[in-house]
């Protein structure tokens, strides 16, 4: 069947790569030649030798597949973390950095964000999601109304982080509030390979202690011998309300080119193998 090309309202407007339109274009260019030669098994031979322009099992870049909400866990007064339901023993089959596109509607009308899944990408049998939930989003009042059990309609994956275990000396990430979720996929995959020598150091930027997201993973990620955590918080008053293993590595304000320098210059790969630096305000 030709590709069927994608409406204004699939594109999340995110900058995706590839984007609806470049999976459709490859797409078509894959049925056109099937067509001139008269095989259509090429399609389905280009599928199961997995070429990323084409659909996978459970995501699609191009159409919305539901999956079900299994769980919704508060991480502060205005986040959760969701987890969806995937077949016994499925696996997004996700890279490293990559992000999918949910659909709400809300009063009729169609809207479309970007979302980092913060579960290993070989997480099988479920996926998590971490959502702020604005007072006056669209979105937003859309994720409001989710219930457990509720079907949620998702497509990609989109985007990417180009990383392979010791490619770079040491890993420098930024980021503020859900900003955190690309990062995580990221942590999990250098600690979880013991072959992976690659040092991180994150530096992470919340309004309060209260406000940081996953505070049990991120404590139990400090704990290896190659990762280094950060804290900037920017209205609390005072270090000495924190509990004292955050004290040492935490901060009051925000990131500005003084605390920059003093972070860059105890990177400790950098005589020999360059920093790789990844910002993320927030996403």
């Amino acid at each position: 069947m030709r590709p069927v090309e994608p409406t204004p309202a699939q594109c999340c407007g995110s900058g995706c790569s590839p984007c609806v339109y470049d999976i459709y274009q490859a797409q078509l260019e894959l049925w056109e030649k099937a067509k001139d030669r008269g095989d259509p098994q090429l399609l389905r031979r280009a599928k199961d030798r997995g070429d990323p322009q084409l659909l996978s099992v459970l995501l699609s870049a191009e159409d919305f597949r539901d999956f079900r909400i299994f769980s919704m866990e508060q991480e502060t007064e205005d986040t959760n973390r969701y987890r969806f339901q995937l077949p016994t023993g499925g696996s997004l089959g996700l890279n490293l950095g990559q992000h999918l596109v949910l659909r709400g509607r809300v009063n009729g009308l169609d809207i479309q964000r970007a979302y980092t899944p913060v579960s290993s990408i070989d997480a099988k049998g479920y996926f998590d999601v971490l959502i702020k939930v604005y007072e006056h989003g669209l979105m937003s009042e859309y994720i409001k109304c989710w219930r457990e059990g509720d079907s949620v309609s998702w497509r990609g994956p989109f985007g990417g982080f180009p990383y392979k275990p010791n490619k770079f000396g040491e890993l420098l990430m930024l980021c503020s509030g859900t900003g955190l979720a690309p990062m995580i996929p990221i942590l999990t995959a250098v600690t979880d390979n013991e072959d992976d020598e690659t040092f991180i150091t994150l530096v992470t930027c919340f309004r309060t202690f209260k406000n940081i997201y996953m505070k049990n993973f991120l404590q139990e990620q400090a704990r290896f011998w190659n990762v280094r955590l950060f804290y900037v918080f920017s209205q609390e008053q005072s270090l000495e309300n924190l509990p004292m293993s955050y004290m040492k590595n935490s901060k009051i304000g925000r990131i500005n080119s003084t605390f920059l320098e003093i972070v860059l210059g105890t990177c400790r790969r950098k005589k020999h193998l360059h920093t790789h630096l990844w910002l993320s305000l927030i996403y």
